[in-house]
């Protein structure tokens, strides 16, 4: 079934209000909510033990508490509350096949939703912007310490506030989508205070941090290229330029593919009034978004070639969540190859952080 753009909440057919009664089969067969709410429930297992895995050992290993590492514990606890407040009560709507918990508390899991997944969104960006900061040094010889990490960190939490409350206050809205088990903005039923608002939004929560992360990462591989080009004799030089190279690439597309189709989606219905929606293609950009809450620790954290970690006593299982700290040995063979402030490329971006903060060398 397609529904047009130009009503949030349309009844054809016998179609329920999103509030009153399961949406199958006028949206979507049933399977397709039973598919959605496995999904929902691998995402919310996997994203809690990961996510909660991130924020234990960060408090509990203090190698891990250095400021350019605050920004990963903000993502952690962003994608822990998308996961509370989005995936959680995605699953039990699926299951029903309707918003089962009324309006009231469709906006605030819109709303919810939109924030922590933005502070997400642009925790990414800031995490590309400090170590670009750190690393290539625009400013000169500048000290990155706990005052800038935290203002990092408060600054993904306003600049979300500014513009996921607004819908809350009247321009536009947070509606029902897709498949009417989970809320978000108004990007259905057009008018000039819809698209006005999600415009905005898609200025200033997908295309500047996006040009954000583009500009920070790009002047990184540029910087470690010309250092790579003047130690060409060295493979471990070169093989640095290959890891980070590999980790930029998976760091920009895993970006592109939570935030580009949900983006992309809701600035085509919007400035198109008349287009057919299919529920279910409208709900996939939602779910994509969501599914973020597991692969970005990956990405940002566990993705690393070592597989010894000090965190052994408090998982059984080998999770190389600190691996980064224990590859610096490795890495630091280059010490007398490369500048010390080029150092942090061989690193995942994360462990070797220290040795620029403290210098010294991780236990």
């Amino acid at each position: 079934m397609q529904v047009s753009n130009t009503s949030q909440a349309p009844v054809q057919h016998g179609t329920p209000s999103a509030f009153d009664g399961p949406q199958w089969p006028h949206l979507a067969p049933r399977s397709i909510y039973t598919s959605v709410a496995v999904l929902m429930g691998i995402v919310v297992f996997s994203a809690s033990f990961v996510n909660g895995l991130v924020i234990v050992v960060s408090i509990r290993y203090k190698k891990l508490r250095s400021p350019l590492n605050y920004i990963l514990v903000n993502l952690a606890v962003a994608d822990l509350l998308v996961t509370f407040f989005g995936s959680t009560i995605s699953f039990s709507n699926n299951i029903n096949g309707f918003f089962v918990l009324g309006k009231r508390v469709c906006k605030f899991e819109g709303f919810m939703v939109s924030l922590t997944g933005i502070v997400g969104l642009w925790s990414l960006a800031i995490l590309a912007f400090e170590r670009y900061i750190v690393i290539c040094k625009p400013m000169g010889d500048f000290r990155f310490h706990r005052k800038h990490a935290v203002m990092g960190c408060a600054f993904t939490w306003i600049w979300s506030l500014l513009w996921t409350t607004p819908p809350m206050l009247g321009w536009s809205s947070y509606v029902p989508e897709g498949l009417r088990t989970s809320c978000g903005p108004n990007w259905y039923t057009g008018g000039s205070n819809n698209n006005s608002y999600i415009l905005t939004l898609f200025i200033t929560c997908f295309i500047i941090p996006l040009s954000l992360i583009l500009f920070s990462y790009t002047n990184l591989l540029m910087t470690l290229r010309t250092v790579a080009a003047q130690q060409k004799e060295s493979e471990t030089t070169q093989r640095a330029e290959r890891e980070v190279t590999r980790m930029v690439i998976a760091m920009v597309i895993a970006f592109l593919i939570c935030w580009l189709p949900y983006s992309t989606f809701a600035m085509v219905v919007a400035t198109n009034n008349d287009i057919p929606i299919q529920p279910t293609l409208a709900s996939l950009p939602s779910y994509f978004s969501k599914t973020a809450t597991v692969y970005n620790p990956i990405i940002y954290i566990f993705m690393n070639k070592q597989r010894i970690c000090p965190i052994e006593a408090l998982v059984k299982c080998s999770i190389p969540l600190i691996a980064s700290l224990q590859q610096t040995r490795l890495s630091y063979k280059i010490e007398m190859e490369l500048k010390p402030e080029i150092l942090l490329h061989t690193h995942n971006f994360v462990g070797a952080t220290d040795l620029l903060l403290d210098h010294e060398l991780p236990d």
